[in-house]
Protein backbone atom coordinates (compact mmCIF):
# COMPACT_ATOMS: atom_id res chain seq x y z
CA UNK A 1 0.00 0.00 0.00
CA UNK A 2 1.44 3.36 -0.95
CA UNK A 3 1.82 6.21 1.51
CA UNK A 4 -0.56 8.30 -0.62
CA UNK A 5 -3.30 5.71 -0.11
CA UNK A 6 -2.68 5.67 3.66
CA UNK A 7 -2.82 9.47 3.80
CA UNK A 8 -6.09 9.50 1.91
CA UNK A 9 -7.56 6.81 4.17
CA UNK A 10 -6.66 8.77 7.29
CA UNK A 11 -8.24 11.93 5.89
CA UNK A 12 -11.33 9.94 4.83
CA UNK A 13 -11.67 8.32 8.27
CA UNK A 14 -11.30 11.63 10.06
CA UNK A 15 -13.88 13.26 7.77
CA UNK A 16 -16.44 10.72 9.02
CA UNK A 17 -16.12 11.86 12.65
CA UNK A 18 -18.56 14.19 14.36
CA UNK A 19 -17.43 17.84 14.45
CA UNK A 20 -17.34 17.84 18.26
CA UNK A 21 -14.88 14.94 18.15
CA UNK A 22 -12.75 16.69 15.52
CA UNK A 23 -12.31 19.62 17.91
CA UNK A 24 -10.29 17.34 20.20
CA UNK A 25 -8.05 15.86 17.52
CA UNK A 26 -4.65 17.00 16.32
CA UNK A 27 -2.66 15.31 13.57
CA UNK A 28 1.10 15.59 13.46
CA UNK A 29 3.88 13.91 11.59
CA UNK A 30 5.74 14.32 8.33
CA UNK A 31 5.07 17.27 6.06
CA UNK A 32 3.48 15.37 3.16
CA UNK A 33 0.95 13.21 5.05
CA UNK A 34 -0.05 16.02 7.37
CA UNK A 35 -0.56 18.35 4.41
CA UNK A 36 -3.11 15.92 2.94
CA UNK A 37 -5.13 16.10 6.16
CA UNK A 38 -4.71 19.89 6.33
CA UNK A 39 -5.92 20.30 2.73
CA UNK A 40 -8.93 18.01 3.13
CA UNK A 41 -9.92 18.91 6.68
CA UNK A 42 -8.71 22.47 7.38
CA UNK A 43 -10.53 22.65 10.73
CA UNK A 44 -8.41 19.88 12.26
CA UNK A 45 -5.33 21.09 14.11
CA UNK A 46 -2.21 19.88 12.34
CA UNK A 47 1.51 20.02 12.95
CA UNK A 48 4.57 19.10 10.97
CA UNK A 49 8.01 20.64 10.89
CA UNK A 50 7.09 22.62 7.77
CA UNK A 51 3.86 23.94 9.27
CA UNK A 52 5.63 24.97 12.48
CA UNK A 53 8.47 26.72 10.66
CA UNK A 54 6.06 28.52 8.32
CA UNK A 55 3.82 29.70 11.17
CA UNK A 56 6.58 30.75 13.54
CA UNK A 57 8.72 32.55 10.97
CA UNK A 58 5.72 34.58 9.83
CA UNK A 59 4.73 35.25 13.43
CA UNK A 60 8.24 36.41 14.31
CA UNK A 61 8.05 38.92 11.46
CA UNK A 62 4.61 40.28 12.39
CA UNK A 63 3.87 39.25 15.99
CA UNK A 64 4.79 42.65 17.37
CA UNK A 65 1.70 44.02 15.56
CA UNK A 66 -0.64 41.53 17.20
CA UNK A 67 -1.41 40.00 13.82
CA UNK A 68 -1.70 36.22 13.59
CA UNK A 69 -0.55 34.86 10.22
CA UNK A 70 -2.91 32.59 8.32
CA UNK A 71 -0.15 29.97 8.46
CA UNK A 72 -0.83 29.70 12.20
CA UNK A 73 -4.54 28.88 11.88
CA UNK A 74 -5.67 25.49 13.18
CA UNK A 75 -2.24 24.30 14.14
CA UNK A 76 -0.79 22.30 16.98
CA UNK A 77 2.34 24.20 17.96
CA UNK A 78 4.88 22.27 20.02
CA UNK A 79 7.10 25.05 21.28
CA UNK A 80 10.46 24.14 22.85
CA UNK A 81 11.00 25.95 26.17
CA UNK A 82 14.39 27.21 24.98
CA UNK A 83 12.78 28.91 21.97
CA UNK A 84 9.56 30.13 23.63
CA UNK A 85 10.90 33.29 25.34
CA UNK A 86 11.85 34.68 21.92
CA UNK A 87 8.23 34.67 20.70
CA UNK A 88 6.35 37.96 20.71
CA UNK A 89 4.06 38.25 23.77
CA UNK A 90 5.19 34.98 25.34
CA UNK A 91 3.56 33.33 27.23
CA UNK A 92 -0.01 34.48 27.93
CA UNK A 93 -0.73 36.76 24.97
CA UNK A 94 0.97 34.37 22.57
CA UNK A 95 -1.19 31.46 23.73
CA UNK A 96 -4.31 33.64 23.62
CA UNK A 97 -3.50 34.82 20.10
CA UNK A 98 -2.97 31.27 18.86
CA UNK A 99 -6.17 30.08 20.52
CA UNK A 100 -8.06 32.85 18.72
CA UNK A 101 -6.76 31.34 15.45
CA UNK A 102 -7.98 27.87 16.43
CA UNK A 103 -4.52 26.67 17.42
CA UNK A 104 -3.22 24.83 20.44
CA UNK A 105 0.12 25.63 22.09
CA UNK A 106 2.05 22.79 23.70
CA UNK A 107 5.21 23.60 25.64
CA UNK A 108 7.88 20.91 25.29
CA UNK A 109 10.93 20.61 27.51
CA UNK A 110 14.45 21.62 26.55
CA UNK A 111 15.30 22.37 22.97
CA UNK A 112 12.49 20.27 21.54
CA UNK A 113 14.38 17.06 21.00
CA UNK A 114 12.39 13.92 20.37
CA UNK A 115 9.67 13.65 23.00
CA UNK A 116 11.33 15.83 25.63
CA UNK A 117 8.75 16.31 28.33
CA UNK A 118 8.20 17.96 31.67
CA UNK A 119 8.47 14.68 33.52
CA UNK A 120 9.53 15.63 37.06
CA UNK A 121 8.45 18.14 39.70
CA UNK A 122 11.68 20.06 39.06
CA UNK A 123 10.96 20.24 35.33
CA UNK A 124 7.42 21.55 35.98
CA UNK A 125 8.92 24.46 37.91
CA UNK A 126 10.35 25.69 34.60
CA UNK A 127 6.88 26.20 33.08
CA UNK A 128 6.47 29.98 33.09
CA UNK A 129 3.87 31.72 35.23
CA UNK A 130 0.98 32.87 33.10
CA UNK A 131 1.31 29.98 30.65
CA UNK A 132 -2.21 28.67 29.89
CA UNK A 133 -1.44 26.22 27.10
CA UNK A 134 -0.64 22.53 27.29
CA UNK A 135 2.49 20.91 28.71
CA UNK A 136 4.13 17.86 27.11
CA UNK A 137 4.99 15.02 29.47
CA UNK A 138 5.95 11.40 29.12
CA UNK A 139 5.02 10.67 32.73
CA UNK A 140 1.38 11.73 33.03
CA UNK A 141 0.70 9.52 36.06
CA UNK A 142 3.56 11.23 37.93
CA UNK A 143 2.98 14.77 36.71
CA UNK A 144 -0.82 15.16 36.59
CA UNK A 145 -1.26 15.28 40.38
CA UNK A 146 1.27 18.15 40.49
CA UNK A 147 -0.59 20.36 38.04
CA UNK A 148 -3.23 22.54 39.60
CA UNK A 149 -5.46 23.44 36.62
Amino acid sequence: MTSTVVRCRLAQRLSELDSSRLADIAVYGGDAPVQVVRDRLPRIRTMSKGIMVDCLLQYEATGWTGMIPDACANTELHIPESYAPWLWAWPSKFVSRMESAGSRVVLVAGSGGFSEGFDTPEALERVPGGFTGFVWTNRIADVAPLINR
